[in-house]
């Protein structure tokens, strides 16, 4: 993997800001996705255990379920709805020129961030193949130590988890060693993890560690927003978090963007997708 050619703009957390920060992933706040929402998580919550999440990486990560370029599984997100998301009810597809164009506006010349943009969420292609969205969407964790009461509804939302009582499962280390670092974690199973491990697979993948990293833990909002699982992390990830809390305010933010004009967008990014993932990607 190349490495990344610019810094993150860490002084421009306040850019393209629509409304409040209070007004974005509110999950107290009762509306009409509130529902949805508390129900996806309560189910993920229960469902991800250390068993879980190996029994997932060894179906999907044959990566013999079909063969696919970028703009091909972009457009399959075109009829697919977050049901964690308590910011948006628009298709996912719409979510990734939001955040690509957001990035190409502060970094109009870092085309490995702008595609990074566009591909963050393409893991999500597992709930267009059937996956429950429980296992797909929302945000993540680790798993094989104690839940964080950082994650969204609390410790006590996973209470009916096989690993809450676990002896070893439900100690701040559980099985890992402190500082051992992010890469050496089991993350709870969904778009982020799968879609890390397609890029890692593919051969001709040209995007940078960073972008990566931003793959793999840009929904790891616990840690990188919440503050929390400092006590796994090594100092490579204390530096890669610069580039995470810098994504993320684009991929965030962008949910209250009026919606983008695919059809213009889509040679300049296909012309990305081409340079940076070229060709078909197994999945």
């Amino acid at each position: 993997m190349k490495a990344a050619t610019s810094k993150p703009r860490m002084d421009r957390s306040d850019e393209f800001q629509p409304k409040t920060k209070e007004d974005f992933r509110n999950y107290e706040k009762e509306n009409v996705l509130f529902d949805r929402v508390r129900k996806t998580y309560k189910e993920m919550h229960t469902v991800q255990s250390v068993k879980f999440v190996y029994e997932k990486i060894k179906h999907w990560c044959a990566f013999d379920h079909d063969e696919m370029t970028i703009m091909e599984v972009l457009r399959k997100m075109d009829n697919l709805v977050d049901e964690s998301d308590p910011d948006v009810d628009v298709p996912n597809s719409f979510h990734a020129f939001q955040t690509a164009e957001r990035i190409r506006k502060v970094y109009p010349d870092n085309e490995w961030l702008q595609l990074t943009g566009l591909v963050h969420d393409l893991g999500k292609l597992l709930a267009v193949w059937g996956e429950p969205q429980s296992s797909v969407v929302g945000d993540t964790f680790p798993v094989g130590c104690a839940f964080s009461d950082k994650i969204v509804f609390g410790t006590k939302s996973f209470v009916d988890n096989e690993d809450y009582h676990h002896p070893i499962y439900r100690e701040k280390l559980g099985i890992y060693n402190e500082h051992c670092g992010l890469q050496s974690v089991l993350m709870s199973w969904g778009h982020d993890e799968y879609l890390y491990r397609v890029l890692r697979n593919h051969g001709s993948c040209h995007l940078p560690e960073e972008a990566l990293y931003i793959i793999r833990f840009h929904s790891f909002y616990p840690w990188h927003t919440g503050g929390d699982y400092y006590h796994l992390c090594d100092d490579k990830d204390l530096e890669m978090l610069n580039w995470v809390k810098e994504f993320n305010k684009f991929d965030l933010y962008s949910k209250a963007d009026a919606d983008p004009d695919i059809k213009k967008l889509t040679p300049y990014y296909e012309a990305l997708a081409e340079k940076y993932l070229p060709g078909k990607i197994k999945w």
